[in-house]
C-alpha cells in the first residue's frame, strides 16, 4: 500500500466525508489535539499521520478501515500506545487512536468483563476490584488492555490463572475490508486462536470479553530490596523457593538503581539495588506462611511486603515508568534462572548506564505451564522465567549507548536462554527473524495461513508483522 504523506494531499472533500460519517472525530495536523493524539509512551517515537481518527465504536472503526484502504493509507492503531516498538504512530498514514473508547462493563454474576481498547489495565482492576474480581494483566498499571491482551499478556496473577488471552473468552472486531465480526471458541474458532497472543495483524478489535477471578481487594503484597552486592546470592535462592512455590506465589525481581521511594533507607537512593515484588494471590490466611520463604532470604535493607489493595500493588511502580522517556527492550524466556547465567545477568545489570534502566524477570510455571503450547499462539509455556532488559533514558544524543548495553546484556545471557522472545518486548529494529522466534515455526507457519485467509494485502502491517502466506511463499 502506498502511504501518504501531508495532510493536503488527502482530498478535502472525502475528509468532510468521513467526518460527517463518524460519531467521533477526525484530525488533522492542523488541529488543536493532532500533537496530543499521535503521542505515544516511547519518547523515541515521533510520527505524524495523515489523519487521525479517534472512533466512539465499532461504526466508527469500519468507516475508517473502508477510508483507509480508498485513500491508500497505512493503519496504525493507538490503544494504551505503550507499545516499546511505537507502532501506535505511522508517518504520513491513518493512526486510529482508542483513547475516547474506554467503557468496561463488568457482570459479577458471570464473573466477565466486556472491556473496550482504549482501556488501560488501572482502569480495568478498578472496575472488577469493586466486585472483588480480577482478570491476568500487567505490571504497570499504565499499559494498554489491547496490546497487552493481543500479545499473550502475563501479570502478577499468571501463575494461579494463566495468560491474559487464557482468560480471553470473545472479542468484536473489524476485518481489513471492514466488516464486523464477533469471535469466540464457537464463531470463527480459527480466527480466535490466532487473536490470543498473534499481534493486531488480523484486524481491529472493539471490544474484548474476560473471565474474571476471585481476589482481594486486599492481598499480602509489596517489595523486597536487597543490596546489589547480595544480588546473585539472594537470586539463586529465590529461584530455589519458586521451584516449590504454591501457583499463587508471583515474584518480580527487578535489577534497577534505587528511586527516592520512602520505603527504601535514604542511605541507597540512587545506589544499584535488588528489589523483589512479590504477591500472594490465594487464600488471606496463608499469605503470611506463603511468602515467609522469599522474605526470609539473606539480610533486605527494606522490606514493605503488607496487606494493601491489589489495584494499589498493581499502580505501585508505574511512576517509574511513566510516558515520556525514551526506552529500547530486549527480551528472552530462561528454562531457568540459576548459576552462571545469575552472575553474567549481574554482571551487565552493573554497567548500567541509566538511573532509570531496569532489568525484569517474572517466575512464570504454574496455569501458564499446564496450557497445551497449541491451544493459543504462545508457544513458550515450558519456560520459568522471562527476561526483560529495559533501556530507559532521556537525552537523544545518548541513543547509541543506551541501546548498546541492552544489545550487549542480551548478546551475554543468550547462551542462558531457550532462544525465544515475548512478542511484546520486540523493539522496533529487530525483523522478521525476531518475530518468528516469538511464535516458533509451527505456529509462526498456522498465523501465516490465518493471515492469507484474513488479510491477504497485509493491510495490516504496522504490527510485529506476521507476513501472509500468499506474500511469504
Amino acid at each position: 500500500m502506498t502511504s501518504l504523506t501531508t495532510s493536503s494531499s488527502l482530498p478535502e472533500q472525502a475528509v468532510t466525508e468521513l467526518r460527517q460519517s463518524l460519531r467521533g472525530v477526525a484530525l488533522l495536523p492542523e488541529d488543536v489535539s493532532y500533537d496530543q493524539s499521535r503521542a505515544v509512551w516511547n519518547a523515541m517515537i515521533d510520527r505524524h499521520p495523515a489523519i487521525i481518527v479517534r472512533p466512539r465504536g465499532a461504526a466508527d472503526v469500519m468507516a475508517t478501515v473502508a477510508f483507509a484502504r480508498e485513500q491508500e493509507l497505512e493503519i496504525a492503531i493507538k490503544g494504551g500506545g505503550h507499545s516499546v516498538a511505537g507502532n501506535a504512530a505511522c508517518e504520513g498514514g491513518m493512526m486510529l487512536d482508542f483513547t475516547d473508547m474506554t467503557s468496561i462493563r463488568v457482570d459479577p454474576e458471570k464473573r466477565v468483563a466486556r472491556v473496550e481498547p482504549g482501556t488501560l489495565i488501572h482502569d480495568l482492576d478498578k472496575e472488577t476490584q469493586a466486585h472483588g474480581l480480577a482478570t491476568p494483566g500487567g505490571f504497570i498499571s499504565s499499559t494498554g488492555v489491547a496490546g497487552l491482551t493481543l500479545g499473550g499478556g502475563f501479570g502478577y496473577l499468571s501463575r494461579r490463572c494463566g495468560l491474559t488471552v487464557d482468560n480471553l473468552t470473545s472479542l468484536d472486531m473489524v476485518t481489513a475490508d471492514a466488516r464486523f465480526l464477533q469471535i469466540s471458541r464457537d464463531r470463527h474458532p480459527e480466527l480466535f486462536w490466532g487473536l490470543c497472543g498473534g499481534g493486531g495483524n488480523f484486524g481491529v478489535v472493539t471490544a474484548f470479553e474476560f473471565a474474571l477471578h476471585e481476589l482481594g481487594p486486599q492481598v499480602l503484597a509489596g517489595p523486597v530490596v536487597h543490596d546489589f552486592a547480595d544480588a546473585p546470592r539472594v537470586l539463586r535462592e529465590v529461584a530455589d523457593v519458586l521451584r516449590e512455590a504454591p501457583d499463587e506465589v508471583s515474584c518480580l525481581p527487578v535489577l534497577r538503581y534505587a528511586p527516592p521511594a520512602p520505603f527504601i533507607p535514604e542511605a541507597f537512593h540512587g545506589k544499584m539495588i535488588l528489589l523483589l515484588a512479590m504477591i500472594h494471590v490465594g487464600d488471606p490466611a496463608e499469605s503470611e506462611a506463603a511468602l515467609a520463604p522469599l522474605r526470609r532470604i539473606g539480610r533486605p535493607i527494606a522490606d514493605a511486603v503488607g496487606l494493601k489493595s491489589y489495584t494499589a500493588f498493581q499502580a505501585m511502580f508505574d511512576a517509574t515508568a511513566n510516558a515520556g522517556a525514551r526506552n529500547y527492550w530486549k527480551g528472552h524466556y530462561l528454562s531457568e534462572l540459576s548459576g552462571e547465567g545469575i552472575d553474567v545477568l549481574c554482571e551487565h545489570a552493573g554497567r548500567m548506564p541509566s538511573r532509570e534502566s531496569v532489568v525484569g524477570m517474572l517466575s512464570l510455571g504454574g496455569e501458564v505451564a499446564r496450557r497445551p503450547a497449541e491451544s493459543t499462539p504462545y508457544p513458550h509455556r515450558d519456560a520459568a522465567w522471562v527476561l526483560n532488559v529495559q533501556a530507559r533514558w532521556r537525552d537523544a544524543a545518548e541513543d547509541e549507548r543506551h541501546i548498546a548495553w541492552a544489545r550487549e546484556t542480551f548478546d551475554a545471557m543468550a547462551p542462558f536462554t531457550t532462544g525465544g522472545v515475548y512478542v511484546n518486548f520486540i523493539s522496533g529494529d529487530e525483523g522478521a527473524a525476531r518475530v518468528q522466534a516469538a511464535y516458533g515455526d509451527v505456529t509462526y507457519t498456522r498465523l501465516a495461513t490465518l493471515k492469507r485467509d484474513w488479510d491477504p494485502d497485509n493491510v495490516f502491517h504496522l504490527n510485529q508483522n506476521i507476513v501472509p502466506t500468499s506474500q511469504a511463499t
